[in-house]
């Protein structure tokens, strides 16, 4: 995701070094679960040279030689390379399906950059290292070595288990989750979908503060901005540049601040973080619920990357392109603004709003869809409202993540990034951002350098799925 894990979100999460439940794997469950993370890190999955079909095809082999039947695990694709993999782990079938869904692939990454080797799994003082540690491979692995730990016990669960791992949800042009429900929707139709792509244990200097579930999650969206002119020698400047009506352009984009909003899932997590934050922060967090809303409060919490995020729509730019020579001035410059969008907006609302804060009639602003396309308008489609909690989804949450983090409420939040989540939904299977991993806050490498997982993170992230799958499905 554009995880989008791309997504610095609520749902990042931190490693905990307090006591608590600790794993319960044994050696062969934890080196089992060990070997199948490495052997996808070790799998290159960029969209540029990897493939998702080679994990997914890895993937497959892993559930075949535990045993499960080969009707049962399928690998689809739409080519080559963004193979995607949907096994289903049956149950009695007294209940519905749930749906699993991850994302195989992982976001570009030079070797130039890390100090590791991006694509060579390695163990090094307590950390995993490898793109993908963090996003979100460590979840796919997770998924996997729990239904073949559920598999060699015997378990019956009471209704069907679908894992779906997939292609291109940190981009590209062939979203596999997006792919399956359009062509494949018998294999993974449910009463409700996990995402492990989003929520898990938010933790304050070695303490967990709660334990977070994505109930919502903003609206991705990308946007050209363009000029042009006829350019000329570099000798004879003008100020009809190009390039400084798109750096005029974007330093106005800097300085301005979309609305503040709060929706049902927001109100209620600065209304529960209120009572277990302290001082200004705490009482800054039950100003914004005020009618009308704290002005001084919400300035001070937008100091704060993430509570920033979660009050208001942001856009920002990525990327920046101009110019043919150096010694000729640009005949074009364009830059793209990435967008998180709130929910019940649209990428044509914040499209048009970009024109007005830009407040330059030579650039123009597009629409990028996920293939690559430029239009001159976005989607009119609104983000998804947030989702209604199930209580037979968030009792076993509860339960399971009292057993493992005790004193860590339960609280609902929205991603400020994006995920597959945006298709599950939208197709009408109400999707919850669950995840066990723990990533420090200071340490939160996804789509960066030297990412990485701590060691006892990851195998207490392989205890939690297994734990609340058995909570949901309340088999033997």
């Amino acid at each position: 995701m554009p995880k989008s894990r791309c997504w610095l979100a609520l749902s990042v999460i931190v490693l905990f070094t307090i006591s608590y439940s600790q794993a319960q794997l044994d050696n062969s469950d934890k080196q089992l679960a060990r070997d199948i993370f490495q052997q996808l890190i070790d799998i290159n999955t960029t969209e540029s040279v990897g493939s998702t079909t080679a994990a997914a095809q890895a993937m497959a082999k892993r559930l075949l030689d535990a045993g499960f039947p080969a009707s049962d695990v399928v690998v689809l694709s739409p080519d080559q390379r963004h193979g995607n993999m949907v096994a289903r782990y049956r149950g009695t079938g007294q209940q519905k399906p749930i749906l699993m869904i991850g994302h195989l692939d992982v976001v570009e990454a030079r070797r130039s950059d890390w100090t590791t080797d991006p694509f060579k799994f390695m163990e090094k003082d307590g950390y995993f290292y490898g793109r993908g540690t963090q996003d979100m491979k460590s979840d796919d692995a997770i998924w996997v070595a729990d239904f073949i730990r559920l598999k060699r016990e015997g378990y019956k669960p009471d209704r069907d288990l679908i894992l779906a791992l997939t292609a291109d949800e940190e981009g590209g042009n062939h979203n596999g989750v997006d792919w399956l429900i359009k062509n494949h929707h018998d294999l993974i139709n449910a009463e409700y979908v996990l995402n492990s792509d989003g929520g898990g244990v938010n933790t304050v200097n070695g303490k967990p503060l709660f334990v977070s579930m994505d109930g919502s999650e903003k609206l991705y969206g990308d946007y050209q901005l363009k000029t042009t002119n006829p350019g000329g020698h570099s000798s004879l400047p003008v100020p009809d540049n190009a390039i400084y009506h798109i750096t005029d352009a974007l330093a106005r984009l800097q300085k301005y601040q979309f609305p503040f909003e709060l929706n049902a899932v927001t109100h209620g997590y600065f209304e529960r973080m209120s009572t277990i934050e302290h001082g200004q922060r705490a009482a800054d967090m039950k100003a914004i619920l005020n009618t009308p809303p704290d002005q001084a409060a919400i300035a001070r919490l937008s100091q704060d990357q993430v509570f920033n995020a979660t009050m208001r729509t942001t856009c920002v730019a990525t990327r920046l392109e101009a110019g043919h020579a150096n010694n000729a001035l640009p005949q074009s410059a364009t830059a793209n603004v990435n967008c998180r969008i709130l929910p019940g907006h649209s990428r044509e609302q914040v499209r048009e709003e970009l024109v007005k804060i830009l407040a330059d009639p030579k650039v123009e602003v597009r629409y990028v869809a996920n293939d690559g396309t430029v239009m001159d308008r976005a989607p009119e489609k609104l983000g998804y409202t947030p989702v209604k909690l199930r209580p037979d989804v968030m009792q076993p949450l509860e339960k399971v993540a009292g057993e493992m983090w005790p004193g860590a409420p339960v609280i609902p939040t929205m991603s400020t990034g994006a995920s597959d989540g945006v298709y599950t939904n939208a197709s009408g299977l109400t999707t919850f951002g669950i995840s066990g991993i723990a990533i420090d806050m200071d340490d939160v490498r996804a789509h960066g350098k030297d990412e990485r997982l701590g060691v006892q993170s990851y195998y207490n992230g392989v205890e939690f799925y297994y734990r609340f799958l058995k909570a949901l499905t309340g088999g033997k």
